[in-house]
């Protein structure tokens, strides 16, 4: 007997939540646009807050590379009183060497000044030919005296 009315019981409450928890088609339909407009504007956000990372990061990438950029020059500048100094043979050598170096920073900067920011793909594209292109000058700054002496 308990038995019986234990599973009478069980059965009256699952009937009971089973009818109070079932909508009608227009309230199904109404819940599933609701969570798709939810999830466009989520979708629109998130695309607004890749765009601003994009802008910022290519802000910082620009503000980066115009520093090195100078920086550059201003070793050209050392350099230049540097080789002043040299004997007529090394200073020849060192000029030809010095005037490549300071057509590659003239034409950096002009690659960096000419980009326009209009896709993703081109950004990333860009960045790593350009930051590939000063990490090689970087590194024949670097090595301008080495190998001379």
């Amino acid at each position: 007997m308990k038995k019986t009315i234990f599973t009478l019981s069980i059965t009256f409450i699952m009937a009971g939540t089973m009818l109070s928890s079932c909508q009608s088609q227009a309230e199904k339909v109404k819940d599933a646009q609701d969570k798709m407009q939810t999830a466009q504007n989520k979708v629109v956000e998130a695309q607004l807050n890749l765009d601003q990372a994009i802008k910022d990061s290519i802000q910082q990438f620009r503000k980066a590379s115009e520093e090195q950029i100078n920086a550059n020059e201003k070793n050209i500048a050392e350099f230049k009183i540097k080789i002043a100094k040299e004997n007529k043979e090394n200073r020849a050598r060192y000029e030809k060497k010095l005037a490549d170096l300071e057509q590659q920073n003239i034409e950096m900067r002009k690659r960096l000044d000419e980009f326009r920011e209009d896709s993703k793909e081109n950004w990333i594209s860009f960045r790593t030919k350009f930051n590939h292109d000063m990490e090689k000058m970087g590194k024949s700054f670097h090595d301008f005296w080495a190998g001379n002496r």
